[in-house]
Parts: structure tokens; sequence; C-alpha cells
């Protein structure tokens, strides 16, 4: 149980930043590039279908990456909280999970 209600509204914020982060960025990296690849195979000319394409490749690592470090930055928290630490870590999870 949370124990710092105050803290609440701030850790509900973080949270929706960290879904935006985590899903709405890399689904808006990954619709960019393919826009762009769809205008340069609309133009039939190889060379620019060919830079599309790989800076379609980079978007989608990039894409995988973000989603990826949000959840990095989450099981470093829980490690962190877990790992025999115990008060101020323990409530603020406690205060992570009730938001």
């Amino acid at each position: 149980m949370c124990t710092m209600t105050e803290i609440l509204p701030v850790i509900r914020f973080v949270k929706a930043i960290f879904n935006i982060i985590q899903f709405l960025i890399p689904i808006g990296l990954i619709i960019m590039g393919s826009v762009d690849l769809g205008k340069a195979v609309l133009s039939s000319d190889d060379k620019e279908i060919k830079q599309a394409t790989s800076k379609l490749i980079k978007r989608a690592i990039a894409a995988v990456a973000i989603f990826f470090i949000v959840l990095l930055v989450k099981l470093v928290m829980n490690l962190v909280t877990s790992s025999g630490a115990q008060g101020n870590s323990a409530s603020w999870m406690a205060c992570w999970d009730q938001a």
C-alpha cells in the first residue's frame, strides 16, 4: 500500500509518459519510414528506394531500441527495489504499482 499519496498524481503522469515513449514513438517511427519507402517506390528511382529502405531499417532499429529501453528502466527499478533495500524504495515501488 502506498503511504505517500501526495505523489500518486506525479507517478501516474510518469507512467503515462513511459507508455507514450514505449508504444507511440516506435509506431510513429515505423509509420514514417513506411511512408518514406512508399514515396520512393512510387517515384520508381532505384537510388531513392535504396535510401528509403536504409532509412526504414534504421528507424525500425531505433523503434525496437526505444521499446526495450523503457522495459530496461522498469526492470532496473524493480531490481533496485527488490535487492534488499527496504524503506523508501519499497514504499516507492508500492506507489508505482498502485498508480
